[in-house]
C-alpha cells in the first residue's frame, strides 16, 4: 500500500507559499485565487466584528504584499506609522511652521524612499554620464506597489493638512488603508478621505455588490489572460527586434501595444475594484473607454483616472494650476505631466513620454479658442478622435520600447519601410491576433448603457447562469493563455 509523504506535501505548500521574486503573487495566478476563496469566509465571519476583521485582513494584505515584494513589506508598515504620526501632530499643532514642519517630514520620508528604491541608479547613471565618473550602481530591487502606496500616503497628510479630512485615530485603521491588498500593488490610487468612512460605517457588502464584483473580476481576467497576454506575445517579438521588420508589421506592433496596455491596465483595475466591491468596498472607477477620447485633455480624464486626478489635485493645483496667466499653465501642465512620466519609471524614454503629453495638453488649450469655432459635425469628430488616437498610439512606442533608441527605430521604421500591400499577408499570417484587435476595437465603442444593462442583468440572473458565465471565462484562458503566468505592466511601475 503506497504511503503518504506528507513532510514532502507540507515542504511544498510552504515553497508555494514562501516569497519568489520570479514569481510574485498576482491576481491572475491560480494561487491567489486559492487563498481569496480561503480568505473570503473568514472575512465574512469577522465583518461584523471590526478590530478582528482589520487585523484578520491587514494581516492577509501584508502577507499579500510579502509575496509580491518579500520582507520590503515592513517598508510600508514603517511608512504607515511614521504617516499616522506625522498627521496626528499636523492636527494637534496650532502653529503653522509645526505644521509644515510635520508636513515635510513625512513627505521626505516616503519621496525618499521612493526616490531610492526607483531613481537612485537612474540618477547615478546620469551623473557619471555628466562628469565621466565610474560610479557602479547598486542592486536595487524595486518593491512592486511602491509608487502607488507612495501616492497614496502624501495624498492622506496633505488632505489632513489642508483640513480636508481628520487623521484617523489608530494605526491599524490606516495601515488597513495603505495595506489594502485590491489595490496594493497598481492602484487604483484610492484616497484616505474617500476610503476611511466606508471603513467606518462598516457595510456589508450588498448582493448587488458582490455580483457586480464578480462581474467586473470575469471582465478583468478576459481582458487581461485572454487579450492584452495573447496580442503582447507579437508585440514583444518585434520589440524585441525592432529593426528587422517592415513598416506594416511595426505599425501592427504600435496598434497591439496600444491595445495590449488598455487590456492589462483596465483588466487589472477591474480586478482589483470587483474584488473590494466583494469585500464591501467602492474603489471608484479607473478607466473609462479612454480610446473614445477626442483630444488630449480628454483622454487624461479616461484614462488612469484615480492618477490623473491625483496629478491635478497634488501636483497641477498646488503649482498655480490656470490661475496665474496662460504661460504659467502651460508651465505647470508640463512640469505635472514630466511628473508622471517620471512616476512610470526611471528612464528618459518615460520623461519623453510626459513631455509629449504634456506639449499635447498644451497645444490643445493654446487652440481652443479656434476649435470651439469649428463645427461640431460627425468628421469633425471623427478626425478629432483619429488625430489624438494616432498621436496617443505613437506616444506609446516609447513606453514600451526598451530604449529610447529602439522607439526611434519603431517609429522611422512605419514610415520608412511601409508597404501598404503587406496589410492581407499579415492579416493571413496572424488571423486570430487581428480578429481579437478587431474585437477590442469594437467593444470599446459599444455604449456604456449596454454594459450597465448585461452587468444588471448577470447580476439579476440565476447562480446557473453565472456558473455558465464562470466557465466560459475559464475556458477561454485555458485556450488562449500563455505558458506561465504573466506579470501585469503596471506593477513594475
Amino acid at each position: 500500500m503506497p504511503t503518504i509523504d506528507f513532510p514532502a506535501i507540507w515542504h511544498n505548500i510552504l515553497q508555494q507559499l514562501a516569497y519568489n521574486p520570479a514569481d510574485p503573487l498576482m491576481f491572475n495566478s491560480g494561487l491567489f485565487w486559492v487563498l481569496f476563496i480561503i480568505f473570503l469566509p473568514c472575512y465574512a465571519l469577522l465583518k461584523s466584528r471590526r478590530t478582528k476583521m482589520m487585523v484578520f485582513v491587514v494581516a492577509f494584505s501584508l502577507y499579500f504584499f510579502y509575496r509580491c515584494s518579500g520582507f520590503y513589506f515592513l517598508l510600508l508598515v514603517a511608512t504607515a506609522f511614521i504617516d499616522w504620526w506625522m498627521a496626528r501632530l499636523i492636527a494637534r499643532s496650532q502653529k503653522k511652521w509645526q505644521r509644515r514642519l510635520y508636513l515635510w517630514i513625512s513627505l521626505l520620508c516616503s519621496i525618499s524612499i521612493l526616490l531610492f528604491f526607483k531613481y537612485f541608479n537612474f540618477f547615478l547613471f546620469n551623473f557619471n554620464a555628466a562628469v565621466g565618473s565610474n560610479f557602479q550602481p547598486l542592486d536595487i530591487v524595486l518593491p512592486i506597489g511602491l509608487s502607488f502606496y507612495t501616492f497614496r500616503t502624501i495624498s492622506y497628510v496633505v488632505d489632513v493638512y489642508k483640513g480636508k479630512m481628520e487623521p484617523v485615530r489608530s494605526p491599524l485603521d490606516y495601515l488597513f488603508f495603505l495595506s489594502f491588498f485590491p489595490c496594493l500593488v497598481a492602484g487604483p490610487i484610492v484616497r484616505a478621505v474617500d476610503f476611511m468612512p466606508q471603513l467606518r460605517e462598516n457595510r456589508p457588502a450588498s448582493r448587488e455588490m458582490i455580483y457586480a464584483g464578480l462581474w467586473l473580476v470575469l471582465i478583468g481576467i478576459v481582458k487581461k489572460a485572454v487579450f492584452a497576454d495573447y496580442i503582447a506575445q507579437y508585440n514583444n517579438i518585434v520589440f524585441g527586434n525592432p529593426g528587422g521588420y517592415t513598416g506594416v508589421e511595426l505599425l501592427m506592433a504600435i496598434l497591439g501595444y496600444t491595445m495590449q496596455i488598455y487590456c492589462d491596465f483596465s483588466g487589472y483595475s477591474d480586478m482589483a475594484i470587483g474584488i473590494g466591491a466583494i469585500l464591501g468596498f467602492d474603489l471608484g472607477i479607473n478607466f473609462d473607454f479612454p480610446y473614445r477620447s477626442l483630444n488630449v485633455t480628454e483622454f487624461w480624464r479616461r484614462w488612469h483616472i484615480s492618477l490623473s486626478f491625483w496629478l491635478r489635485d497634488y501636483i497641477y493645483i498646488p503649482l498655480g494650476g490656470n490661475r496665474k496667466g496662460k504661460p504659467r499653465q502651460y508651465l505647470n501642465l508640463m512640469i505635472t505631466m514630466l511628473v508622471g512620466g517620471l512616476w512610470h519609471g526611471a528612464a528618459w524614454k518615460f520623461i519623453v513620454w510626459g513631455a509629449g503629453h504634456g506639449t499635447a495638453l498644451c497645444a490643445h488649450k493654446l487652440c481652443l479658442p479656434v476649435l470651439k469655432k469649428i463645427p461640431d459635425n460627425w468628421l469633425v469628430k471623427f478626425l478629432s478622435w483619429l488625430l489624438t488616437f494616432c498621436l496617443v498610439a505613437l506616444l506609446w512606442v516609447f513606453f514600451r520600447a526598451d530604449t529610447f533608441a529602439d522607439a526611434c527605430t519603431v517609429i522611422m521604421g512605419v514610415f520608412t519601410k511601409f508597404d501598404p500591400a503587406y496589410f492581407p499577408v499579415f492579416a493571413q499570417v496572424r488571423i486570430t491576433w487581428c480578429v481579437m484587435m478587431a474585437l477590442i476595437f469594437a467593444l470599446h465603442f459599444v455604449p456604456k448603457s449596454i454594459y450597465q444593462d448585461i452587468q444588471n442583468s448577470f447580476v439579476e440572473s440565476f447562480w446557473i447562469f453565472k456558473l455558465l458565465i464562470f466557465i466560459v471565462v475559464v475556458q477561454l484562458v485555458l485556450e488562449f493563455a500563455s505558458a506561465d503566468v504573466q506579470p501585469f505592466l503596471y506593477a513594475q511601475f
